[in-house]
Formats: C-alpha cells, structure tokens, sequence
C-alpha cells in the first residue's frame, strides 16, 4: 500500500530536512574551526616542549653531567 501525503506536509518534511542539514553543517564547520585551532596549539607546544628539554639538557650537561638524565636508562635496566 502506497501512502499519499498532502504537499504541506512534503514541504513540512523538506523545510525540516533543510533545516537539519543547515545546523548540522553549521556545526560540522564549527568543529571543523575548533580541531584546526587545536592542532595548532599542539604543533605550538610541541615545539615548545622540545626546546624545554634540549635547555634543560644543556643545563644538566654544563653543570657537570655527561649525560643528559633524559637519556640515560634507569638503574634497574
């Protein structure tokens, strides 16, 4: 059995199917905004992370260690 539905209710249907798609694309753009600005941030403090600790490796190297503590293997290894 066919079912026919009266056009106002096709364009209600369609009206409610434009409008879910405008706000899901809407979001999608949104997310899309927010992973893009994260993924900088963390390219940022990654850079910044690795510069921390070649610093901090030259400090514990002009203070008398051979090796940075970083790159030496534990005692138990």
């Amino acid at each position: 059995m066919v079912r026919s539905y009266p056009s106002w209710a096709n364009m209600s249907d369609q009206t409610h199917l434009e409008e879910k798609i405008a706000h899901l694309t809407r979001a999608v753009d949104e997310m899309s905004d927010i992973v893009a600005r994260q993924e900088r941030e963390i390219s940022d403090l990654t850079r910044r992370v690795k510069m921390l600790m070649e610093r901090e490796a030259s400090r514990e190297y002009d203070a008398g260690g051979s090796i940075p503590l970083a790159d030496q293997r534990p005692p138990h290894w």
